[in-house]
C-alpha cells in the first residue's frame, strides 16, 4: 500500500487535502506497519478505494453507510455490505434483501454482489475502509472516520438531492455532517439480526425512489 492513494479523479480533486493531512499519512503508517506484523487485513489493497474508483462524485444519488469491511477471508470488496458473487449472503444482507422485496417487490438474489446499485448511483461507503482480518472495528478510530466524514460532509456540500441512508445508531449520528434542506436523510434500525427486525418495514427504497420522481430524476432500479 504506497502514500500515493489511486482514486478516481474527481474524488482526488475534492480530497486531495484529507490525502495532505497528518492524520491521513499516520493511518497509512499504521496500515502498513500492522501488514508487516504479519496481520490479514481486508479488504485486499486495490480495493480499499473499490466505491470510490467505481463511481464518480457527480453520478452519488444514494449513499449507504455501513461501519467497517467484513472480516471474514473473500467477503470484502470496498463496497458496503456487499460480498462477491461466489461468497455466501451475510445475515445483515439477506435482512436488506427482504425489506427490498418487501417494499418494492425485488426478487431476493441467491447472491450478495451490489455492484449493480453502483451502477444505478448508490455509494456504498463503510465509516472505516479496513479492517483486521477476525477483528470488527479494529480500524476504528484509527483515522478513517475522520477522512470518511469529510467524505460525507463533501457529498453534502457538493451535490443536490442525494438519499443518505442511515442504518443503526453509529451511521445516525453521521446525520450532522449532512445538510438536511438540500438532501433527504432517511433513518432505521440496522439490518443486522442483532436488532431484532426493528429494521423492517422502514422502506427507505420506495421513499428513495418516490423523492427521485418528484424531483424530476430517474428512480433506482434495486433489483440485482
Amino acid at each position: 500500500m504506497s502514500n500515493k492513494i489511486q482514486i478516481e479523479a474527481s474524488w482526488q480533486a475534492v480530497l486531495k487535502e484529507e490525502f495532505d493531512q497528518p492524520y491521513f499519512n499516520a493511518l497509512i503508517q499504521f496500515i502498513k506497519q500492522e501488514i508487516r506484523n504479519g496481520k490479514v487485513i481486508y479488504p485486499p489493497g486495490p480495493l480499499i478505494f473499490n466505491a470510490f474508483n467505481s463511481l464518480p462524485l457527480e453520478k452519488v444519488k444514494v449513499v449507504i453507510l455501513g461501519q467497517d469491511p467484513y472480516i471474514k477471508p473473500n467477503q470484502a470488496m470496498g463496497l458496503s455490505f456487499s460480498v462477491p458473487k461466489e461468497v455466501r449472503t451475510p445475515p445483515s444482507l439477506k435482512n436488506i434483501y427482504k425489506e427490498m422485496h418487501d417494499d418494492v417487490g425485488i426478487t431476493i438474489p441467491n447472491h450478495g454482489d451490489l455492484t449493480k446499485w453502483v451502477g444505478e448511483g448508490v455509494f456504498l461507503l463503510n465509516a472505516a475502509l479496513t479492517v483486521e482480518a477476525g477483528k470488527s472495528g479494529a480500524h476504528l478510530k484509527k483515522g478513517w472516520e475522520q477522512f470518511t466524514d469529510a467524505v460525507i460532509r463533501t457529498i453534502s456540500k457538493e451535490r443536490t438531492g442525494v438519499v443518505f441512508m442511515l442504518w443503526g445508531n453509529f451511521a445516525k449520528n453521521k446525520a450532522e455532517l449532512i445538510d438536511a434542506s438540500k438532501h433527504l436523510v432517511l433513518k432505521a434500525a440496522h439490518p443486522s439480526p442483532l436488532a431484532r427486525g426493528a429494521y423492517f418495514g422502514s422502506k427507505h427504497f420506495s421513499q428513495a425512489n418516490a423523492y427521485f420522481e418528484s424531483n424530476g430524476q430517474a428512480s433506482i432500479d434495486w433489483q440485482v
